[in-house]
Protein backbone atom coordinates (compact mmCIF):
# COMPACT_ATOMS: atom_id res chain seq x y z
CA UNK A 1 0.00 0.00 0.00
CA UNK A 2 1.69 3.07 -1.02
CA UNK A 3 0.56 6.20 0.95
CA UNK A 4 1.37 9.23 -1.11
CA UNK A 5 0.73 12.89 1.26
CA UNK A 6 1.13 15.46 -1.04
CA UNK A 7 1.52 18.94 1.24
CA UNK A 8 1.21 22.27 -1.10
CA UNK A 9 -0.28 25.96 -1.18
CA UNK A 10 -3.62 26.25 -2.36
CA UNK A 11 -3.99 26.48 -6.11
CA UNK A 12 -1.32 25.08 -7.35
CA UNK A 13 -2.57 21.94 -8.45
CA UNK A 14 -5.69 21.94 -10.67
CA UNK A 15 -8.22 19.23 -10.63
CA UNK A 16 -6.81 18.20 -13.61
CA UNK A 17 -3.20 18.32 -12.02
CA UNK A 18 -4.35 16.10 -9.32
CA UNK A 19 -5.77 13.61 -11.54
CA UNK A 20 -2.97 13.53 -14.16
CA UNK A 21 -0.66 13.49 -11.35
CA UNK A 22 -2.66 10.59 -9.57
CA UNK A 23 -2.93 8.64 -12.68
CA UNK A 24 1.06 8.94 -13.66
CA UNK A 25 2.22 7.69 -9.86
CA UNK A 26 -0.88 4.43 -9.78
CA UNK A 27 0.96 3.52 -13.30
CA UNK A 28 4.27 3.26 -11.34
CA UNK A 29 2.83 0.88 -9.44
CA UNK A 30 0.86 -1.15 -11.26
CA UNK A 31 3.26 -1.71 -13.96
CA UNK A 32 4.42 -5.28 -13.80
CA UNK A 33 7.57 -4.81 -14.42
CA UNK A 34 8.06 -2.39 -11.16
CA UNK A 35 5.42 -3.41 -8.69
CA UNK A 36 2.41 -4.76 -9.98
CA UNK A 37 -0.07 -3.93 -7.71
CA UNK A 38 -3.45 -3.39 -7.86
CA UNK A 39 -4.65 0.24 -8.40
CA UNK A 40 -6.57 0.17 -5.23
CA UNK A 41 -3.21 0.10 -3.37
CA UNK A 42 -2.31 3.45 -4.33
CA UNK A 43 -3.51 6.05 -2.22
CA UNK A 44 -2.72 9.77 -3.03
CA UNK A 45 -3.93 12.79 -0.57
CA UNK A 46 -3.53 16.37 -1.46
CA UNK A 47 -3.06 18.77 1.39
CA UNK A 48 -3.13 22.48 0.84
CA UNK A 49 -1.56 24.26 3.47
CA UNK A 50 -2.29 27.88 3.74
CA UNK A 51 1.29 30.01 3.07
CA UNK A 52 0.98 31.47 6.94
CA UNK A 53 1.18 27.93 7.94
CA UNK A 54 3.53 26.74 5.58
CA UNK A 55 7.39 27.60 6.42
CA UNK A 56 10.85 26.52 4.91
CA UNK A 57 14.31 27.79 6.45
CA UNK A 58 11.85 29.94 8.89
CA UNK A 59 10.35 31.98 6.12
CA UNK A 60 6.73 31.51 4.28
CA UNK A 61 6.19 30.12 1.31
CA UNK A 62 4.08 29.55 -1.93
CA UNK A 63 6.26 27.59 -3.68
CA UNK A 64 7.23 24.43 -2.24
CA UNK A 65 5.60 21.20 -2.27
CA UNK A 66 6.65 18.63 -0.12
CA UNK A 67 5.64 14.47 -0.92
CA UNK A 68 5.91 11.96 1.87
CA UNK A 69 5.06 8.66 0.71
CA UNK A 70 4.35 5.27 2.70
CA UNK A 71 5.58 1.78 0.81
CA UNK A 72 4.16 -1.25 2.82
CA UNK A 73 2.90 -4.01 0.02
CA UNK A 74 6.87 -3.67 -0.70
CA UNK A 75 10.49 -2.85 0.04
CA UNK A 76 13.21 -1.73 -1.91
CA UNK A 77 16.05 -4.97 -1.92
CA UNK A 78 18.77 -2.43 -2.47
CA UNK A 79 20.14 0.88 -2.88
CA UNK A 80 19.78 0.78 -6.81
CA UNK A 81 16.39 -0.50 -6.41
CA UNK A 82 15.45 2.47 -4.45
CA UNK A 83 18.01 4.88 -6.38
CA UNK A 84 15.96 3.63 -9.47
CA UNK A 85 11.95 4.18 -8.09
CA UNK A 86 13.30 7.66 -7.33
CA UNK A 87 13.97 8.12 -10.53
CA UNK A 88 10.84 7.32 -11.84
CA UNK A 89 8.82 8.70 -9.46
CA UNK A 90 11.17 12.22 -9.76
CA UNK A 91 10.00 11.96 -13.65
CA UNK A 92 6.63 11.78 -12.77
CA UNK A 93 6.65 14.57 -10.97
CA UNK A 94 8.51 16.90 -13.22
CA UNK A 95 5.64 18.20 -15.21
CA UNK A 96 3.64 18.89 -12.31
CA UNK A 97 6.44 20.31 -10.02
CA UNK A 98 9.86 21.13 -11.27
CA UNK A 99 8.79 22.34 -15.01
CA UNK A 100 6.34 24.93 -13.41
CA UNK A 101 9.41 26.35 -11.18
CA UNK A 102 8.18 24.80 -7.63
CA UNK A 103 11.26 23.59 -5.20
CA UNK A 104 10.01 20.31 -3.71
CA UNK A 105 11.42 17.37 -1.24
CA UNK A 106 10.15 14.09 -1.24
CA UNK A 107 10.86 11.31 0.98
CA UNK A 108 10.17 7.25 1.47
CA UNK A 109 9.22 5.33 4.56
CA UNK A 110 9.40 1.32 4.12
CA UNK A 111 6.86 0.34 7.19
CA UNK A 112 6.98 -3.22 8.29
CA UNK A 113 3.88 -5.26 6.53
CA UNK A 114 3.14 -7.59 9.03
CA UNK A 115 1.37 -4.07 10.83
CA UNK A 116 -1.07 -3.61 7.68
CA UNK A 117 -4.36 -4.53 7.23
CA UNK A 118 -6.63 -4.54 3.82
CA UNK A 119 -10.53 -4.28 5.28
CA UNK A 120 -9.56 -6.00 7.98
CA UNK A 121 -7.42 -8.49 6.13
CA UNK A 122 -4.00 -9.93 6.26
CA UNK A 123 -2.79 -8.83 2.28
CA UNK A 124 -0.71 -11.81 0.65
CA UNK A 125 2.90 -11.79 0.46
CA UNK A 126 4.33 -10.14 -2.32
CA UNK A 127 4.80 -11.80 -5.82
CA UNK A 128 2.72 -15.29 -4.20
CA UNK A 129 0.43 -17.20 -6.28
CA UNK A 130 -2.00 -15.41 -3.62
CA UNK A 131 -1.68 -12.00 -4.54
CA UNK A 132 -1.23 -12.68 -7.87
CA UNK A 133 -5.35 -13.37 -7.25
CA UNK A 134 -5.65 -10.58 -4.80
CA UNK A 135 -4.77 -8.43 -7.52
CA UNK A 136 -7.23 -10.14 -10.23
CA UNK A 137 -9.87 -10.03 -8.39
CA UNK A 138 -9.26 -6.21 -7.18
CA UNK A 139 -8.51 -4.83 -10.67
CA UNK A 140 -12.25 -3.64 -10.93
CA UNK A 141 -12.38 -2.79 -7.54
CA UNK A 142 -14.02 1.53 -7.98
CA UNK A 143 -12.27 3.24 -5.18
Amino acid sequence: MPLHRIYHSPGQFSKDDKTGLTEAITQIYTNPQIANLPAFYVVVLFIPIEEENFFVGGKNTKNFVRISVQHIARSFDSYEQSNEFLQRYENVLAPFIKERGFDWEVDIEQIDRNLWRENGLSPPLPRSDAEKEWVRLNKAVPY
